[in-house]
């Protein structure tokens, strides 16, 4: 179980490591920009698995809805 955590982890980092890059790339990284990760039915997810989203290019509310 250790391990899949340690990756799960390891995946993360790298993911929040780029989402900079990404963002500067999309030409949205001036403004601002909004990371989301959907978990579970609740969080809108009918298949379980790790993503990230990357909104931004607009002004974006809070709280989201």
């Amino acid at each position: 179980m250790q391990n899949i955590i340690t990756a799960d982890l390891d995946i993360v980092k790298h993911v929040m490591g780029k989402v900079g890059e990404i963002a500067k790339l999309l030409g949205v990284a001036e403004n601002g920009f909004r990371v989301v990760v959907n978990t579970g039915v609740d969080g809108g997810q009918s298949v379980e698995h790790l993503h990230f989203h990357l909104l931004g290019g607009k002004k974006l509310g809070w709280p989201p809805c």
